[in-house]
């Protein structure tokens, strides 16, 4: 017999991907419920359904006897777990259950619509989830085991383990401002746009230690251009004009 829970919290979701248990074996999808104390509905109807397996496991698990230290899958989120830490702060208040299975459960939404993406459905957020208990005996170990077969989210709620919601990602005081709001804004003092960058004072090229010829108009440094002459050629004493290439005229 199966058994649909009211609303829970979802924690530790794999119901998208399957994941190995840190003991090894198979890999599985599974979800933890926290399920609060005030639904006794859902609590009574899975302490009903733990006899009952217990019972069938009984004959068909158990040779004939249900073992004096059967193992349940159902915790008091108050207490402690088997290797005896502390609960997590958000299983104070509730019961905690984990369900698994070796096929993927049906994942779907309020409208009852397929939920393909894993973000949709994360730690934190609120399920419903169709479980069912079976008997196990494997490798000296007894106990009930709760099978997953599907979930329906119906909430979102706050993230477990640090998920950022989109509210306190883009929200509040995060809120889009439009306009220039956050606009990158170039230093006033600087046309290069670098933190502390000086643009050298007595440099036109603005290299650092540049100094320009005074008397070169050409701008090349060491060269001299001719006072007198107007294409730098040497000129006649005689007749006081430029001697063309090749000598002195006359000479």
């Amino acid at each position: 017999m199966v058994i649909t829970t009211g609303k829970v919290r979802a924690s530790y979701v794999h119901i998208f991907q399957p994941r190995a248990s840190d003991n090894g074996g198979d890999p599985k999808y599974s979800v933890t419920l926290l399920i609060p104390k005030t639904d006794t509905v859902t609590i009574n109807g899975i302490y009903a359904e733990i006899e009952r397996a217990k019972q069938e496991g009984a004959q068909k698990a158990f040779n004939g006897n249900i073992p004096p230290q059967c193992r349940t899958p159902l915790y008091d989120g108050d207490g402690y777990r088997q290797s005896g830490e502390a609960f997590g702060e958000e299983c104070r208040g509730c019961m905690v259950i984990t369900a698994s299975a070796k096929q993927q459960p049906v994942i779907v939404g309020l409208d009852m619509q397929n939920i393909l993406n894993p973000a949709d459905v994360y730690s934190g957020c609120y399920i419903r989830a169709n479980i069912n208990f079976f008997a196990y005996n494997s490798n000296g170990n007894k106990g009930i085991g709760c099978g997953l077969n599907a979930v329906q989210k119906i909430e979102d709620g706050e993230p477990l383990g640090g998920r950022v919601s989109a509210e306190e990602a883009f929200g509040g005081a995060n809120a889009y401002a439009g306009g220039t709001a956050g606009v990158y804004q170039q230093p006033q003092g600087n046309p290069q746009g670098y933190a502390g960058y000086q643009q050298p004072q007595g440099s036109p090229q603005g290299y650092a230690g540049y100094q320009q010829p005074q008397s070169d108009q050409q701008g090349y440094a060491g060269y001299q251009q001719p006072q007198s002459g107007q294409q730098g050629y040497a000129v006649d004493p005689i007749t006081g004009r430029p001697v063309s290439p090749g000598g002195v005229m006359g000479i």
